[in-house]
C-alpha cells in the first residue's frame, strides 16, 4: 500500500488563476493533497479548482463490503451529486482531505455516508483513475461482514447488497459509474478470495 508523505511545512498552494478566480486561492476552505503516483505530497489545493481544472493528481479512497454470501453493498449516489448522479457506486468513498492518511479517511468517509465504524479495512490495491474533470489517484479498500448501514440520504439515494451475477448483468448499461465498472473488473477475484 502506498502511504501518502507530506513535507514538514504546509505544502505550497496552487494558485487557481481562471475566468472566474483572476486572483490566487485563499488559506480557507476544504483543500485536497496533490500528489505524484508515490504519494509523495507536492502541493494543497481548494476542492472546487482541482475539479476544475481535471489535471492535479490527488488521492481518493474507495471501500467495498461484501457479506458472506458473496454480495456486494453498493450506494445509489444522490440525484443532487454534481459528479454522475443517480449512479450505482461502491459502498463509501471519497477525498482524502489535506492532512489525512488514507486510512483516516476511508473511515471518515464510511461514518459520514454510512455511519460504519466498527470494520476492520483490507487494502486491495490502486491505480491511477483520468475523466475530463477528475484526475484522482484511488486507493481501493474491502471489509467482509454483514454491517448496519445507515446512508446519509444526503450523499445516498439507496444502498443495497448486489449478487456478482446481478452486477454481471447490469455492466455497461449505464446503471453503474465507470470507475465503479473499471474497479470491479480489477477486484473481482480479490474480493471473492476474501471470503
Amino acid at each position: 500500500m502506498f502511504e501518502l508523505i507530506y513535507p514538514v511545512e504546509p505544502a505550497p498552494l496552487i494558485p487557481g488563476v481562471n475566468a472566474s478566480n483572476p486572483g490566487e486561492q485563499s488559506e480557507e476552505g476544504e483543500f485536497l493533497p496533490v500528489v505524484e503516483q508515490s504519494g509523495l505530497v507536492v502541493g494543497r489545493v481548494s476542492r472546487s479548482y482541482c475539479h476544475n481544472d481535471g489535471r492535479l493528481l490527488h488521492p481518493v479512497v474507495h471501500l467495498f463490503i461484501i457479506d458472506r454470501m458473496a454480495r456486494l453493498y453498493l450506494q445509489k449516489r444522490s440525484p443532487e451529486k454534481t459528479v454522475m448522479p443517480g449512479l450505482w457506486d461502491c459502498s463509501a468513498g471519497g477525498h482524502v482531505d489535506y492532512g489525512e492518511t488514507l486510512v483516516e479517511a476511508l473511515m471518515r468517509e464510511s461514518h459520514e455516508e454510512l455511519k460504519l465504524t466498527r470494520f476492520n479495512p483490507v487494502y486491495i490495491g490502486n491505480y491511477v483513475f483520468e475523466s475530463e474533470s477528475e484526475n484522482e489517484l484511488v486507493a481501493i479498500f474491502a471489509a467482509v461482514g454483514s454491517f448496519v448501514l445507515t446512508p446519509d440520504p444526503e450523499e445516498i439515494s439507496e444502498g443495497r447488497y448486489w449478487s456478482f451475477a446481478e452486477i454481471d448483468k447490469s455492466m455497461g448499461k449505464g446503471v453503474f459509474t465507470p470507475e465503479f465498472e473499471i474497479e470491479f473488473r480489477r477486484i473481482r477475484e480479490k474480493l471473492l478470495s476474501m471470503l
